[in-house]
């Protein structure tokens, strides 16, 4: 049975001490990019796996970050963790995936569990009541989505040009009749934004608002319907594809499909079975790429804490 390679035979085979195929192991920013290249290549050739516990003992890094995600169910964040996973795992990072459900207390719990077992670093789907001050603890260890903070890098979605994009479409189409269906506003984004988005859209087109609010899931759009449907009801827009799939469902059952629906997400499936449907996609995939590169690179000491917009794939 072949002899399983030490961190000091790799020292041997690079030519360099065992302290600088250590730093190499760790990213460590001062190892020059010559050396480093030259190291990388002897473990890649010989197949060298370094003991992730041997690394966090010499309180170096373990490759390992946490992803708390809001609902595994979530297509939207799915897009974003699928391309966040090819950049994680191209750099070398094991993931570990966690569920908040929404709830503060679950999430704070997940942050601890990461602190505990070390973890290099964190990307945090953020909702309304999650705990800022927790995420912040992890300073530049840490990239949070679909929020805004001060003290640790974000990535928020451009809700107001989201919802304007969808809102233009349908005026393009001479609809101006346009009811929206949307998330309760305690939840700033998904719900208090692009309400606003909408509310702001009906002022600026001299347009009477005609909208309801409710949970984020089908079945609650589903019986929002009948709330603002009207006899001369041309469209109506919804904050979410899962809400969008709700609408399209209570518009069948009425034999009202003269409606045009509008939502947000991108969702592939929805575009095949309702290719009428109009989906704005708020950018999800290219924000799990943002957001891995960045904790990526924050990690290795390249990059500043920073705040950025997602601008919508039209």
């Amino acid at each position: 049975m072949q002899k399983k390679l030490t961190i000091l035979d790799i020292a041997k085979l690079s030519g360099v001490g065992k302290s600088t195929v250590s730093r190499v192991l760790t990213n460590d920013p001062k190892v020059k990019p010559e050396t480093r290249e030259r190291v990388e290549r002897v473990i890649q050739e010989s197949g060298y796996t370094p003991s992730k516990s041997a690394q966090s003992m010499r309180g170096g890094s373990q490759k390992v970050v946490g992803v708390i995600i809001s609902r595994l169910d979530s297509p939207s964040e799915n897009k974003a963790v699928s391309t966040m996973l090819e950049e994680l795992y191209r750099a070398g990072y094991d993931v570990v995936i966690m569920e908040s459900l929404f709830d503060r207390e679950k999430a704070n719990e997940h942050l601890q569990v990461l602190k505990q077992r070390n973890v290099d670093g964190i990307i945090v789907f953020g909702f309304t009541d999650c705990d800022i001050e927790a995420i912040e603890s992890w300073e530049h260890r840490a990239v949070v989505i679909a929020l805004d903070t001060e003290n640790v890098t974000s990535i928020n979605y451009d809700n107001q040009q989201v919802i304007g994009t969808a809102l233009a479409h349908l005026k393009e189409q001479g609809l101006s009749d346009i009811g929206f269906i949307g998330v309760d506003p305690s939840d700033k984004s998904t719900g208090e934004l692009r309400l606003n988005a909408y509310l702001n859209w009906c002022g600026e087109n001299n347009i009477e608002p005609n909208y309801q609010t409710g949970a984020l899931h089908h079945e609650s759009a589903y019986q929002l319907v009948d709330q603002v449907l009207t006899s001369t009801t041309q469209a109506i827009a919804c904050a979410s594809d899962t809400l969008a799939l709700g609408v399209i469902k209570r518009l069948q059952e009425l034999q009202r499909e003269d409606v045009v629906v509008t939502g947000v997400g991108g969702n592939d499936l929805l575009s095949f079975l309702f290719p009428r449907v109009f989906s704005i996609d708020p950018g999800y995939q290219s924000a799990g790429t943002l957001a891995a590169k960045l904790l990526i690179s924050q990690l290795l000491g390249q990059t500043p804490i920073s705040h950025h917009t997602q601008k919508p794939i039209v």
